[in-house]
């Protein structure tokens, strides 16, 4: 993590304060367990509650130092927390091991860190309804192979991606339910020295559901899975960020990210108005990508446990999380604040002289008694001659000139033809599809 593209919320949730909280509440609430089952005095539980409610401060520095001489992260919190305590902390994790804590920790940090980003993509998922419902009728290029296809709408554009995201939240929710599971099963994980239902205890006081088996560890296919969405979520970004930087170039200009006032774009040419939002998105969600094959290579650990995958996930879990709070958040703020350029939009339009029409034409002509083949050459011959002239011809004319296919289409039926109506028409029940009826 770095603080350019962190920020606090996501950040706090990786801190060593929060990480060592939630270790201790595993801890706590274990205890309250042991209590109940008569492992443990009621009075050590008692104990470590009553230390807890004085909100003492974590001392990392303290903890650290202790690591430094175990050489083990989970010894050095218990030392340290015993030493706050005093000796009915000696009680804590019995018939625990470190797996049950660190495992148990980290689904609580994936869930609450889902939990944001889910957040993120409701402000997303609304910006993108608000802007799409306000260029629902704006009538734009559609391309395919970066070239000129046909007519669409700028607001059936975005609601397209609107749809991308909404199975994008869904995606989430599924992978925060699967990997927010709670571990409390002991040593290779056969609860040969504790009840079950101290694991059902913890779970249900953190909010997780109880792994099955975890044989000392929570299976790592559950993790790869949640960065494997994450990183799906990463590409639909990826992709809504490649649109924009297509439209505001120079040659299109039919959008461009918003240009704040006294926002330089280049230190040699002060005329630029970069796409770099969009640009810094594409990076992001190339960061983000990057957890997927070290989550996969994690899954298959050695026989009940190692911590080959430990690691990484140190590294991979703050990082996917931030990055991509960050690059959602960000996307929403220049998706609201996106320059949309209509009349740009109508001008490339009318770019290649009509062609943008010729499949509508091709299509009467075959109702009006040609062979698909020969309407296909009658359409093309003229139209490449419009795109030779770079649209510079009229494609109509052209037609109407045309002795084969004036002899089935009038000129009336024509401007039925040339008219942009048939391209939008249904905007209205694609939207239904999307945002529901209104």
């Amino acid at each position: 993590m770095i603080p350019r593209y962190t920020r606090p919320e996501m950040a706090a949730i990786w801190s060593p304060e929060t990480r060592y909280r939630i270790w201790f509440e595993i801890e706590a609430h274990a205890l309250d367990a042991m209590a109940d089952h008569g492992l443990v005095p009621r009075s050590a539980a008692e104990a470590a509650w009553r230390w807890w409610a004085s909100n003492p401060a974590i001392d990392v520095a303290a903890i650290d130092a202790i690591e430094a001489e175990t050489r083990h992260d989970v010894i050095a919190f218990l030392t340290w927390v015993e030493r706050q305590i005093g000796p009915e902390a000696r009680f804590m994790h019995q018939g625990m091991t470190s797996s049950d804590v660190l495992d148990t920790a980290l689904a609580v940090q994936l869930a609450r860190a889902s939990d944001l980003l889910l957040a993120d993509l409701d402000s997303l998922l609304a910006a993108l309804e608000a802007r799409a419902f306000e260029h629902k009728h704006t009538p734009t290029i559609g391309r395919s192979h970066g070239i000129h296809a046909e007519p669409t709408s700028f607001g059936l554009k975005l609601a397209g991606f609107h749809a991308e995201f909404q199975r994008a939240r869904a995606r989430l929710v599924a992978a925060r339910a699967d990997v927010a599971t709670c571990a409390i099963s002991g040593a290779v994980g056969t609860f040969a020295h504790l009840p079950i239902g101290v694991e059902a205890h913890v779970a249900q006081k953190l909010g997780l559901a109880v792994e099955p088996v975890s044989t000392q560890v929570i299976p790592r296919d559950r993790h790869a899975m949640f960065f494997a969405t994450l990183a799906l979520i990463a590409s639909s970004v990826e992709r809504l960020a490649t649109e924009i930087r297509h439209l505001q170039r120079t040659e299109v200009l039919e959008a461009e990210e918003w240009f704040a006032p006294g926002q330089k774009g280049s230190s040699a040419m002060p005329h630029k108005r970069n796409p770099v939002l969009s640009e810094n998105l594409t990076g992001l969600a190339r960061l983000v990508r990057s957890a997927v094959m070290p989550a996969l290579e994690n899954v298959a650990l050695w026989h009940e446990r190692d911590i080959s995958h430990s690691s990484v996930e140190r590294g991979i879990a703050p990082d996917s999380t931030v990055h991509l709070d960050f690059a959602l958040a960000r996307l929403t703020g220049l998706v609201e604040r996106l320059v949309v350029y209509p009349e740009r939009m109508a001008r490339n339009l009318a770019r290649t002289g009509g062609l943008i029409h010729s499949q509508q034409v091709l299509l009467a002509l075959t109702q009006a008694g040609m062979t698909r083949e020969q309407a296909y050459a009658a359409v093309q011959r003229n139209a490449m001659k419009v795109w030779e002239a770079d649209g510079a011809l009229s494609f109509r004319a052209l037609l109407e000139a045309d002795p084969e296919v004036a002899a089935r289409l009038s000129p009336e039926m024509l401007d039925r033809l040339f008219a942009l109506e048939p391209h939008i028409a249904r905007v209205d029940a694609i939207f239904e599809r999307v945002f529901g009826r209104r």
